[in-house]
C-alpha cells in the first residue's frame, strides 16, 4: 500500500543563506521586521516632534525664520544654549488657552459619548445580521470615506443653515426656523457625523466574534435579554468600546475644520487657537508650545485607555 508523500517543510536555500548572513551580523528576524517601521517613525514623527519642541523653547522675532535660535556662537568658539519657557508658562496663565483646552476636551468627550450611544446599536445590529446583509451594511458604513472630508462637512452646512433643507422642511408645517449653524450643537453634529464610522467598525469587529453559545446558555438559565446584555455582551465588548472611543475622542480634541465651518465665535477649540497663532499672529514658538501641550493632552488618554484595555484583556 503506497503512502502519500508528506509535504516538504525544508526552508529554501536562498532563505537559509539569508538567515545565516543575518545571524552572523547579529540581527534577528524580529529586529529586521521592526526596523522599517522604527525608521519611519523616527524620520516622520520623532524628528519633526524634536524640531517643534525646539521651536517651542524659542521666542518670537521678526525675520526668517520668525523665531530665535537656541544656539548662539560667540567668540573663542563659545556656544550658548538659551531655552525659553515663557511660551509654556503663557499656556497655563492665559485663560484663552486654558479655556480652549477645557472646551476641546468637553466637546470631544460629549461627541464621543453620543457616537458611542449611536454606534453601539448599529454595530450590534450589523454583527447579528445575516452574511448577505452584513456586507451591505458594512459598505454603507464605509461609504462616506469615499467622499472628501471637507465636502461632507460643507454638505452639513446645506442642511443646518437658516434656509437649509431642515428648516425648509419644518417650514412646510409652519414651524419657525431653527438656529443650528455657528453653535456648539452644529459642532457636535459634525464630529459625530464624520467620526461615527470609527466608532462602529471597532465595535463590530469585537461583537461579531462574540460566542453565541454564551447568549444561548444565559437564555436557558432564565436570564432576560437585558440581563444577558449587561452580564455578557457589554463586558465582552469593552475592548471594542475602548478602541472606538480612542479613535473618536483623540482626533476630535484637535479638530479644526468642523468648528471653523460649523461653529461660531464662541466655539473655542485648541485646533482653532493653533491655527490663529501660527498664521494670523505668526507666533511660531507659541504655536509650537500649543501643539506640544495638545500632544500631551492626547497621549495621556491613550495611555490610560491602553492600560484599561490591557487590564480587561488579562481578566
Amino acid at each position: 500500500m503506497s503512502r502519500t508523500p508528506e509535504p516538504s517543510t525544508s526552508v529554501p536555500r536562498p532563505l537559509k543563506l539569508a538567515e545565516q548572513a543575518l545571524s552572523r551580523l547579529g540581527v534577528s528576524g524580529r529586529a529586521l521586521i521592526i526596523f522599517a517601521p522604527a525608521v519611519w517613525l523616527t524620520i516622520f514623527f520623532l524628528v519633526p516632534l524634536a524640531v517643534v519642541f525646539g521651536i517651542s523653547l524659542s521666542t518670537k522675532q521678526f525675520g526668517r525664520p520668525p523665531y530665535s535660535n537656541l544656539l548662539t556662537f560667540g567668540e573663542a568658539g563659545t556656544v550658548q544654549l538659551t531655552l525659553h519657557l515663557s511660551n509654556f508658562v503663557k499656556l497655563f496663565s492665559d485663560s484663552l488657552y486654558v479655556n480652549a483646552y477645557i472646551n476641546s476636551i468637553k466637546i470631544a468627550a460629549i461627541a464621543t459619548l453620543i457616537a458611542l450611544a449611536l454606534g453601539y446599536p448599529m454595530a450590534y445590529f450589523i454583527a447579528r445580521a445575516s452574511d448577505r446583509w452584513r456586507n451591505v451594511l458594512l459598505m454603507l458604513v464605509i461609504l462616506p470615506f469615499w467622499t472628501s472630508f471637507l465636502l461632507r462637512v460643507y454638505a452639513l452646512t446645506g442642511f443646518m443653515r437658516g434656509n437649509g433643507v431642515i428648516n425648509n422642511f419644518l417650514g412646510l408645517f409652519g414651524i419657525e426656523p431653527l438656529i443650528m449653524m455657528q453653535t456648539d450643537f452644529a459642532v457636535y453634529v459634525g464630529i459625530v457625523y464624520t467620526y461615527l464610522p470609527f466608532m462602529i467598525l471597532p465595535l463590530y469587529t469585537n461583537l461579531v466574534k462574540l460566542d453565541g453559545t454564551l447568549l444561548e446558555a444565559s437564555a436557558d438559565l432564565g436570564a432576560r435579554p437585558l440581563r444577558t446584555f449587561l452580564a455578557i455582551t457589554l463586558p465582552l465588548s469593552v475592548p471594542g468600546i475602548i478602541a472606538g472611543t480612542m479613535l473618536v475622542f483623540i482626533p476630535a480634541i484637535g479638530e479644526f475644520v468642523i468648528p471653523s465651518l460649523l461653529g461660531g465665535p464662541g466655539t473655542l477649540m485648541i485646533g482653532r487657537v493653533l491655527w490663529d497663532e501660527f498664521f494670523s499672529n505668526t507666533n511660531w514658538p507659541r504655536a509650537a508650545a500649543v501643539a506640544i501641550a495638545m500632544l500631551i493632552v492626547v497621549v495621556v488618554p491613550i495611555m490610560l485607555m491602553q492600560r484599561a484595555q490591557s487590564a480587561t484583556v488579562e481578566r
